[in-house]
Formats: structure tokens, sequence, C-alpha cells
């Protein structure tokens, strides 16, 4: 059906009119051309204007709250200048309300282009569910097939090892025991995929596990195939696509699209751009049940108010009412913990995009190239994001932004109650209950480099004599500190302990000297004291050192500092170094704030970001390579750790790294908090919410809460509070201030934050504040002479942006985790 009304696409956004049907949304790159179009219009009366350069309708405005859609646009900006993508398309509908907007680029290379509204992406695995999964239920429904047909009845070589007994209903819960891929070696063409397939062990029996496979997909595809006589994209195209009018979606789209198609990873010489990325689907020809297809956002959308209307889209009927109950509703086996659909997730590992506060009994799927689809039918909402997050190389990482999108999308929605939800389900027993019934993303089993250390019985340090450097937080899983374990250890001598800032119990708040362990009787040699670094006569009787330390993430939390010390005196002394790794707390995935551009110092030891986004293992390797080159360095890394993981879905035990460091919530905030914790301020020392309390005697409270809260800083919210602390700065004088709640973790910067809490401070109040010591930390003079002329945000973040990009590029050969 042809739009009716009027359209305009532009790089900023795109507004719609579509009639009964009426879609309005979007910030437009040039308010001045968009408003004179409006008074052009008779809809111009519906506009309203909400907030500088962005035109919304009110029909939107009455279904969705601004401040959070301009939250996603932060969110997924914020990920393209961190380089997780280089743009994406976001379609968030509720009713007759839609909010769409396009952002960055859909190519970097060879040239840069803009996205468009109408950018094509790799759908990726998306076609398992809009593809496939939407064929084998057609032709259930008109009797070729049933849930209980066993594939090797339509593929007859798909038999051994037990395969005979698999489903039709098993390949589209991930439940058949089938491996996650067929090798690549060996075959081509779409027989030659199937040929292989049928070839697999089967190593778990059908119906027992959820394991995701391309396998079972790609047996999909071929059951189409077999059954209806039509190639999967033949029948898609006359079944599914020609009927809804989404035009542009395909599988091998033709050349005449091309321009408007976003490229992925380079290949060869050239980049894949209207070629499906899977190297399995590419062999196969582009056209496969697990991938190929690829589409834009708005004709996702058709597809998602067809399963919203309950198949039928604007008096076209695609599957029957019962048919998209039944799909899109729990078909896994009790005894299996994730819980799937035929085709759809509901609640499993791969759930992320449904956020914090969409219900379990909502669904989606994800891509591999970066888009997510995901929709709610109990609010009535869906959500697709589609990116090229492998453009130009698959450095890129979209698994938190699509999580944070959905959280923000449900906070958007006015009038609907997440925390209860009629007809929802209640978390798997066992599983770990959060917010508005979700299930908390599964921990992950993650092991420390000492968890790997001790289950491999120490092996790299038998035969020689260690001096731990250590503190309280080098612990195991189970809470057994790194010093009774190597006393312990088979074939090895712990010698000597060495101690960082606040020593070797993590108590200490001030310099200390040197002293013995009343626990171990081993001397204990101070690396905050009057040296910083282990001399050569402490390593004389040392042949290496063991480093077991849980930093935060932060480039001026002093530890890391110590890691580097102790690298270049192992040099200088032709010792080893062992560093036992362990999760970046914050997660690994963000780089944020100023290099070091002054002297370097204890709090500025090398050339890194505020928020280096890397392990203490990873900056071991950078140091090593580029301040101590030659040194003896052994990591052990973590395992079972990705990059977009904070440490409370790690499993790990938690222990405040330092006195004032006591929750997860203030390692976030510590990056910008603290950058001001040498200025005439209190950050929250000497209360129970160190660095999430802010003031002073001399603020007025309410004052600074509103200038921080118009600021609108994404998962913030500014509460102003009076507190008395009992140490540190203004001990027992009562400050005035703010309580800083993190609200979205996903989306908080805290450097954003720490910029605009020092401008606001310094605006307020110039001569109390002392701005100029903010400098010991931050050691960047231009963004200091910034912030005291109250530049905006943006062109105090532009100082840094190079320097940033260029820090990324250097990393990149030392990180350890994907």
């Amino acid at each position: 059906m042809a739009q009716s009304g009027f359209s305009i696409d532009k790089v900023g956004g795109h507004l719609t009119n579509r009639g009964m049907h009426r879609r309005f949304a979007v910030p437009f790159t040039s308010p001045n051309r968009a408003t004179a179009f409006l008074r052009q219009t008779a809809s111009a009366a519906l506009l309203c204007l909400l907030l500088p350069g962005t035109i919304v309708a009110e029909e939107l405005a009455a279904v969705f709250h601004a401040d959070k859609l301009t939250q996603i646009d932060s969110a997924i900006s914020l990920a393209i200048s961190d380089r997780r993508l280089p743009g994406g398309v976001v379609w968030i509908e509720r009713g007759d309300a839609a909010y769409h907007k396009a952002f960055g680029h859909r190519a970097v290379e060879p040239t840069a282009e803009p996205t468009t509204a109408d950018t094509i992406f790799d759908a990726a695995s998306l076609t398992k569910v809009i593809a496939t999964t939407t064929a084998i239920m057609k032709l259930i429904e008109v009797g070729k097939l049933t849930f209980d047909t066993r594939v090797s009845e339509v593929i007859p070589e798909f038999t051994g090892a037990g395969k005979e007994a698999i489903t039709v209903r098993q390949l589209l819960t991930h439940t058949s025991g089938l491996r996650p891929g067929i090798p690549l070696a060996r075959w081509t063409g779409a027989d030659g995929a199937v040929t292989q397939a049928s070839q697999e062990p089967l190593p778990a029996a059908p119906g027992t596990a959820f394991r995701y496979s391309d396998i079972n997909f790609i047996l999909l595809g071929a059951v189409v195939h077999r059954v209806s006589g039509k190639t999967l994209d033949a029948f898609c195209a006359e079944e599914i696509f020609g009927p809804l009018g989404m035009h542009d979606t395909s599988f091998n789209p033709p050349e005449t699209l091309r321009p408007r198609i976003a490229p992925t990873e380079r290949e060869g010489a050239g980049l894949l751009r209207g070629v499906v990325h899977d190297p399995t689907a590419r062999r196969m020809g582009g056209v496969a049940g697990h991938a190929g297809l690829f589409s834009t956002a708005s004709d996702l959308a058709r597809f998602a108010r067809m399963l919203l209307g309950r198949g039928e889209l604007e008096g076209t009927r695609i599957l029957k009412a019962e048919t998209v109950a039944l799909m899109t509703s729990v078909q896994t086996p009790e005894s299996v913990s994730a819980r799937r659909g035929f085709g759809w997730d509901i609640d499993s590992p791969y759930a992320g995009p449904r956020g914090a506060w969409f219900p379990i009994g909502s669904y989606g799927h994800t891509g591999w190239t970066g888009g997510s689809f995901w929709i709610d039918p109990f609010s009535r909402t869906f959500v697709i994001f589609l990116s090229n997050r492998n453009h130009p190389t698959e450095a890129g990482n979209v698994v938190q932004l699509r999580r944070s999108i959905s959280t923000l999308t449900a906070e958007a929605i006015r009038g609907f109650n997440f925390l209860h939800v009629p007809g929802s389900l209640g978390p798997k027993p066992g599983a770990a209950a959060g917010v508005g019934g979700r299930t908390l993303r599964a921990p992950a089993t993650v092991l420390t480099g000492l968890d790997v250390l001790a289950r491999d019985g120490f092996a790299p340090l038998r035969g020689l004599r260690i001096g731990l450097v250590t503190n309280h937080t080098g612990l195991d899983r189970q809470r057994r500190p790194a010093i009774d374990l190597l006393q312990k250890a088979p074939e090895v001598q712990l010698v000597a302990l060495f101690g960082p800032e606040h020593g070797i119990r993590g108590a200490v708040d001030e310099k200390f000297g040197d002293s013995r362990d009343a626990a171990t009787g081993l001397p204990v040699y101070s690396l905050y004291g009057e040296t910083r670094a282990p001399s050569a006569a402490q390593l004389a009787e040392l042949d290496a050192l063991v480093f077991d330390i849980q930093d935060i993430g932060c480039r001026f939390y002093t530890y890391i500092s110590t890691l580097g010390e102790c690298l270049n005196a192992a040099k200088a002394s032709g010792k080893k170094v062992f560093v036992l790794d362990r999760p970046n707390p914050v997660t690994g995935s963000r780089v944020e704030g100023p290099m070091v551009a002054s002297e370097r110092s204890f709090v500025g030891w090398h050339d890194i970001p505020t928020r280096h986004g890397m392990t203490a293992g990873e900056l071991a390797q950078m140091f090593a390579a580029e301040r101590a080159p030659g040194v003896d360095l052994t990591v052990i890394p973590c395992e079972g750790w990705a990059r977009d993981v904070w440490f409370d879905e790690t499993s790990l035990p938690w222990t405040d790294p330092s006195p004032n460091m006591r929750s997860l919530t203030a390692a976030v905030l510590y990056p910008g908090v603290g950058l001001l914790e040498f200025c005439n301020l209190s950050v929250g020392r000497g209360t129970d919410r160190p660095f999430e309390y802010v003031g002073a005697p001399y603020i007025d409270d309410r004052a600074l809460a509103a200038a921080l809260q118009a600021a609108e800083l994404p998962g913030l919210r500014f509460v102003p509070v009076r507190f008395t602390p009992k140490a540190s700065v203004f001990a027992n004088k009562e400050c005035g201030g703010v309580q800083i709640l993190v609200t979205n973790r996903d989306a908080v910067s805290p450097l954003d934050l720490g910029m605009v809490l020092a401008t606001a401070l310094h605006r307020l109040h110039p001569a109390d504040l002392k701005v100029e010591r903010m400098q010991k930390l931050l050691l960047h003079p231009p963004t200091l002479e910034a912030i005291r002329a109250a530049k905006p945000l943006d062109e105090i973040k532009a100082l840094w942006a190079a320097e940033r990009e260029a820090f990324r590029a250097r990393r990149e050969q030392f990180l350890l985790y994907k």
C-alpha cells in the first residue's frame, strides 16, 4: 500500500504522516527548513517545539517522554563516537506513534556516506525469524508440515548418530542437540551445506538442551525448498514480503539497490556490500535459512505491525492469529532453562535486547551484524535497531547499546506500568529476578587469572621464588587470598609481599612504610611510601613478581601505576612478571576523557585516557611494550569475561577495592566525580556514599541540583541534599549538594558528569571551588581552561576526540578479550 500524506527523509531524521497510522518523528538537522515546510501543511497546528532543534508531533509527545527519546539519541551517538558502530537506524513504535531516526554513517570506507532512513542493512540472523520461521509456519498452516515432522522425512540424507529423531519443532526451538555451525571446508552451494549438515555429529540428545545453532535454520531453509518446491528466497518474496509491501527486503538484493546498502567488513581488497556477511550463507549462494536477508527499518516495522495485528496488516493476512500466538509463546521443554518460541527468543542468554523493563513474554531476535528486533505485545510496542557494527572490521560491539535502547524505550512509554504486567511470565525457578519481572542477564562463570592459575596447579610459577604484589582484593572465587594460595602452592616459594596504596589489607588511607605481615611472617614492602617501586635489593632474592589487584578502570586510580612501576623495576633487575588478570568492573567497552597532556605523575603514569576500557593485564601488555620493552611479562587472562560484562554479571564476589570505593555505582561515577576531589569540595568521603554525594558548606543544594538536572545527562538524576561528612574534606560541617542517582548505568558517561559538574560549580561558586586544583588529576590544561570559560560540553569533548581515537587504535593490539 502506498504511503499517503507527506514525507521528508533527511540524514537527521524522518517525519511521516500515514493517514490512519499517523507516525511522527524526528529531530531535523535544519530546524528552519523543517519549520518552513510544516508551515505549508495543514498538520502544522499539531506540532510543538519540545527541544531546541527538535520538532515532535503532539501525538508522539502524548505517547513517549521526550527526554527518554533524547537519551536514546545520546546513547547511539555516544556509541558511534566510541567507534562501536559507524551508524544505524532506530525505529520505536507504539500504537499510532512512531519515533525513527538515522545516525552516523552507513559507510566509512572507501568514502564516508551518511546513514539514511531507507538504508538497507544485512539482517544476519534476523533472517531466522523474519523469513525462515514465517515460511515454516505458513507451510504448517496449509498442512504440508507439522511441528513433529521428522527432518529425515523431508531430507532423507539427514540420518545417523540419532539425528533421525530430530523434529521441525526442535529445529525451531534450538533444542535439536546439533552444534552451532558447520565447518566451511570441503563443500559449496546450498546442497553442499545440507550434505555437510547431514553428516554432523549429535553432541546432545534431541529435546534435552538449548544450543543456539545455525545448522537448525540451514536445515529449515532446505525444508521450505523441498516441501514447497520453491527456494526460500522465492517463497518468502511471494508469500511474505510482497503481500506485506516490504519492497526493500530480499536475499541477494539487486545491483540497483547497492547505493543504499550498508557495507560490512573488508573482504580482500574491497568491502562486502550487498553480499551477505555470514561466510556459510555466502558459500550457499546468499540464500540460507540462518542468514542472507537484507532489509530496512521501515520494512521490518511493517512486519512487526503484522505480528501485533495477530497476523494481519492493512487487510492482508499473512498468518493466522493462532499461529502468531504459538510462535511467540514458550515452546521449549520445561526441563530446558532457556525459553524460546518457534524461532523467536523470549527468555534466554541471547535476550539482551529485552532491556531492563520489557516483561518476560515479549519476544525478539538479534543479528550478528548489529541488528535487533524486539516486540512487547503487552504494551503493544516494538523496537527495531539496525546497524553494521562490523564495518569496516569486526571490532564494533552493540550488545550493550541494544540493551540500553530497549531499556530507555520502556522508560519512555507514558501510562504503562511495567512493574505489573498481567499475562507476563515470571522468572524461571532459580533465575535472578530483576526489575519489572525481568530476569537479569545470567551471570557468567568468570574465572580471574588467580582462579585459572590455581586450577592449573600453579604450573607457570613452579620452581620460582615469588614476590606478590597484592592487597585484600587478591581473592579467588571462594574468597581465598592469593597470599594463602601461593604459600601453599606446590614447588612455589613465596618470599615477600608488596603493598600498593591502602596496603595489603586495603585499610590504610595514607602513606605507609615497610612492615612484616602478622599472618604469614613475610616481609611487606611498601609501594606507597618513600618509594613507589620495588628496589633492586628487594628484588635480589626473587625470580619473579606476581601482580594480583582489582582495578576499577580509571587512569588516576593508582593500582595500575604500581603495576607500571613494577614492570620497570623487574626489567631493570632481570626478573619475570606475572599479572593475574581481573575484569574491568565497569566493562571494557568504553573509552572516555582526555589523555595525559602535562607532566606524568603517579596519577597519570602513562599516556592513557581517564576511562581506558582495559583490564590490568591488557594495560600490562601496553606498559611493557611502550615503557618497559624487553621485560619478561606473562599475563594469565580471565576466562569467561567479555568486554561488555559488568562486574555484577560475573558471579565473582565484590570486595571494596579501597576504603571509599564501596560499590559498583561508586566505580561508575568515580572517573568524573573523582576529578574534583582536590578542589574545595566534598566528594562524599566520610559519608556512607562516597562519590555519590558532592557538596560543600557554601553550595546551595537546590541551585546545584537544578543546574545539573538541566544538563539532561543520560542515565543520571540529581537530588538536592544536605550531608555532614564524618571525615576528610569539610569533616563535621554541614554541606549543601546533590546525591547522584544512576538510573541507567549503560547510558552514563562519567566524564560528561565530571565536566558538567565542574563547569556548573565554577559558574555558581568561582571563588570557593578553586577549580584550578582539578588539574592534579585531570592533567589536561586545555580542558581546565575550557571549564573556566564555561564552554559547552561538546566543545570540551572535542578537545579530546582526535587523541582518544588515536588511543583506540593504539590499544587494539593489546586487548585480550572481545
